[in-house]
């Protein structure tokens, strides 16, 4: 992709009235030397961005920052309800997350980590509420360099959800999440096409034995090749 980055010039308001401020939308490239600076400040500020992914395009926000949070429950007209998966950059980040990871988890994390593979396991108590009303929280490591740079860039573990307003087909470019969400993200990073078409599996790990909660690119019979694993 060649080096470019703009400053979106439509600054049209989020995508429903109230109380978050309008921002400018710049958009990067994937391979711009200076995208890793913005998404940091952008982060500071409490903004959210929109980056790439190995299944769809996300948008997210700083998952230690209680009010980016809100925003981006906001912004997507996502219930709170629903709760926001953490996205970490590196298997040892996830202690950040979770307050326990059980033998099972770590036999799916080992096979299946980084990839499209997002797991239910116990909450932190010190992370901010509106990342989950339960006890638990979804937690996935991505099989993508540039994904895994924004994150680090904003402090390891961001808090994403896929990039369009809740109820439309998840975002598998950056011109998509740009249609729902301009004038709501500070940043956009665009790495061409999404890695894959559907979000990812998501198994709940907080029980004696798993349950597939949402389907995705990883099957049923993947799983059962994990040694041991009970379903």
């Amino acid at each position: 992709m060649n080096n470019t980055r703009f400053s979106v010039n439509e600054k049209k308001g989020p995508p429903r009235g109230g109380r978050h401020k309008t921002v400018t939308t710049q958009l990067f490239a994937a391979n711009d030397p200076h995208m890793l600076l913005a998404v940091e400040e952008a982060i500071q500020r409490s903004e959210l961005i929109i980056l790439p992914t190995d299944t769809v395009y996300g948008v997210g926000a700083s998952a230690f920052d209680e009010q980016a949070i809100q925003c981006l429950y906001f912004v997507k007209h996502r219930s709170l309800e629903k709760g926001i998966p953490l996205l970490l950059a590196d298997i040892s980040d996830l202690h950040k997350a979770t307050a326990a990871v059980s033998h099972t988890a770590e036999k799916l994390i080992a096979r299946f980590w980084p990839g499209p593979l997002t797991l239910v396991l116990p909450k932190r108590e010190d992370l901010p509420p509106s990342i989950s009303e339960t006890e638990n929280v979804a937690v996935r490591m991505p099989n993508h360099d540039i994904s895994r740079a924004i994150i680090r860039a904003a402090g390891g573990m961001l808090a994403t959800t896929s990039a369009n307003l809740s109820g439309l087909a998840p975002a598998r470019t950056a011109r998509d999440a740009l249609n729902d969400l301009t004038g709501a993200v500070a940043v956009v990073v665009d790495d061409g096409p999404s890695g894959g078409d559907v979000a990812s599996t998501v198994v709940d790990c907080t029980g004696e034995s798993i349950r597939i909660l949402r389907p995705g690119p990883i099957s049923l019979e993947d799983l059962l090749e994990v040694e041991g694993l009970e379903i």
